[in-house]
């Protein structure tokens, strides 16, 4: 293969090629894999302090991006609550994170919603960013030791008897 500066094409052309190449590696960084380890991150919790991913260590933790506005969200998040309630003394942290840009609208939904888990804000969208949100909702297990084992982009009906196995598994 040959270098984009030798081959002989116009001058733009190489420029649009090395900033698509370029952007491509960026996305294949960006893109968080099965079995790689979780990107940490501090978030600000609707209720309570800070939370940082890293803190969690040595727990199973669930984190799922929502938003007020996506209808698959409020229909999964009654299920995301039993979860939490079964699990949560076994050693599973169940995160929301709301990427709403005002978080008046995430406390409102989430208490209209009866939701029991920590919900934290990333009005700024860094960590969704982080996490290469592409669907709502996401969904990421990350096992014991931080790295995640399982990923689920966007949400039907019957994934919580998914999630449950999945939960069970990483608490063994």
């Amino acid at each position: 293969m040959y270098p984009l500066q030798t081959l002989r094409l116009p001058r733009w052309l190489r420029f649009s090629l090395m900033t698509l190449a370029a952007s491509f590696a960026m996305q294949a960084c960006a893109n968080v894999q099965v079995a790689s380890q979780a990107p940490d991150f501090t978030l600000r919790a609707m209720k309570g302090a800070n939370t940082r991913l890293q803190e969690l260590r040595g727990r199973v933790v669930m984190v799922n991006f929502w938003a007020t506005w996506c209808g698959p969200c409020r229909q999964e998040m009654p299920h995301l609550n039993r979860l939490h309630e079964k699990y949560n003394r076994a050693g599973l942290v169940l995160l929301g994170v709301n990427v709403d840009d005002d978080p008046g609208n995430a406390a409102a939904v989430a208490t209209k919603l009866g939701i029991q888990f920590p919900v934290l804000l990333d009005t700024d969208k860094k960590v969704s960013d982080q996490y290469d949100l592409q669907a709502m909702p996401s969904t990421y297990l990350i096992d014991r030791d931080g790295k995640v084992r399982f990923v689920h982009r966007g949400y039907l009906n019957g994934y919580e008897a998914l999630y449950e196995k999945q939960i069970r598994e990483l608490l063994k």
